[in-house]
């Protein structure tokens, strides 16, 4: 490769879906490529080009050897010989592996997406931990959220497996955090410095308009024309505290429809049944819409239409954001590229490093107060008011959050790297 073009690895558990960290990681690409560079892709699950892409199965958190160890791991505090064992086989293929995906396209800086924070998939983390050290490459450990995070990981058998590479700290890791509460949180618990660049939406280039593609959305969901259409775009885990949304549908009016875009994802499916029954329970109509929604436009497999993400923000009405944690916010800054508003919770993040910079948005703290619900109304029946707010938050965004801003940070990050 030339002096400043190089091949880039990024490395994850996937990179397929609606999921945040496949979201993002495809922003870093489109930006990396704007610059010159050359992106391939290890992971479990692609939807990136077959001729860049190095599958391995094992790599993904959802095989099933891997889940076994994923329960063995957080759900004691003692784990099985056995399980050791299984961990330690497929560390070593999974870095035999690793050895191979970087000789075959002769990668020459690693971007590691969130493998070396979330414990999802013990044996990657450890392969990568030992690739790294053995090999000195540059590598960019992009951090998405962290183990002490998340509260299904608080107990666990594999304290010396995080501690060693969740995430690892060697010379030629660059850290890189979504928050600064993040970067607070690992300087702390770690030592390690970390370089903050936040998600980004593509601000410089406004969405096109609606087109004829997504005129019968409404319909497809069950929406009558009359209802009031609010979007819950985000998977069905407990932190995105969806039975908000589902008490705020009820209150809003009785003529109103709450769609959630997204599945479970690989946190179970009890919260969802619990939605269920709560939505029936407060009489509201929610539609569990992940099979008409995806990232792009698509035909079902039997044969139904598909919508995009961006068909779900345009034709809604309204979004509902009631995470309790959120690492960063992805749905939060769609919402505002799609010029949409939104009823969002105070989370910790949004607090200290999003509302400063001036967003306009119908927020509330720990539950649906009766304020909460009347400037929703007055939103929906005002679609002037909802131009005003909805230009302004754009403005910032494009301010703020632009991949003109993510361009600056990356140039520099592979400079850092110095190979």
């Amino acid at each position: 490769m030339s002096k400043y073009k190089r091949n880039i690895g990024f490395v994850s558990t996937r990179f397929a879906g609606t999921d945040g960290v496949s979201l993002e990681t495809k922003k870093w690409v489109q930006t990396l490529k704007f610059l010159g560079h050359q992106p391939f892709f290890f992971a479990g699950e692609s939807d990136h080009p077959e001729d860049r892409t190095h599958l391995v199965p094992e790599a993904h958190f959802n095989h099933p050897e891997i889940l076994s160890i994923t329960s063995d791991l957080f759900d004691d505090y003692i784990r099985s010989s056995e399980c050791s064992g299984k961990i330690q086989r497929l560390r070593f293929h999974l870095k035999k592996e690793l050895y191979q995906f970087a000789n075959k396209f002769d990668i020459e800086i690693l971007i590691v997406e969130n493998a070396l924070a979330l414990p999802m998939n013990v044996p990657l983390g450890l392969a990568l931990s030992e690739f790294i050290a053995e090999t000195s490459i540059p590598t960019i450990a992009h951090h998405h959220d962290f183990t002490w995070e998340r509260r299904r990981y608080s107990m666990n058998a594999a304290q010396d497996y995080l501690s060693a590479a969740f995430p690892p700290l060697l010379p030629s890791i660059r850290h890189v955090v979504i928050n600064s509460f993040a970067a607070r949180q690992l300087a702390l618990r770690t030592g390690a410095s970390s370089t903050l660049v936040p998600n980004v939406m593509d601000f410089e280039n406004p969405p096109s308009p609606q087109n004829e593609y997504s005129e019968d959305l409404r319909e497809a969901l069950g929406i009558n024309p009359g209802q009031n259409f609010l979007l819950q775009p985000t998977r069905i885990v407990p932190r995105k505290r969806i039975e908000l949304a589902i008490e705020l549908t009820r209150r809003l009016d009785p003529d109103s429809a709450l769609v959630i875009t997204h599945t479970s994802g690989d946190e179970g499916s009890a919260y969802e049944r619990y939605l269920h029954d709560y939505a029936k329970i407060l009489h509201v109509q929610v539609v569990f819409g992940s099979r008409y929604v995806n990232h792009t436009r698509s035909t079902h497999v039997d044969g139904h239409k598909v919508y995009s993400l961006k068909d779900a923000y345009q034709r809604s009405d309204l979004v509902t954001y009631p995470s309790t944690i959120e690492g960063f916010g992805n749905a939060f800054l769609e919402t505002i590229y799609y010029k949409r508003p939104i009823v969002i919770s105070s989370y910790e993040i949004f607090k200290t490093d999003i509302k400063p910079k001036g967003f306009k948005v119908i927020g509330f703290d720990d539950f649906i107060e009766d304020d909460t619900v009347h400037q929703a109304r007055e939103i929906l029946q005002d679609p002037s008011r909802t131009e005003e707010i909805t230009e302004h938050n754009y403005k910032i965004g494009k301010r703020h959050y632009s991949f003109r801003n993510l361009e600056t940070q990356l140039a520099a990050l592979i400079l850092q790297c110095g190979v």
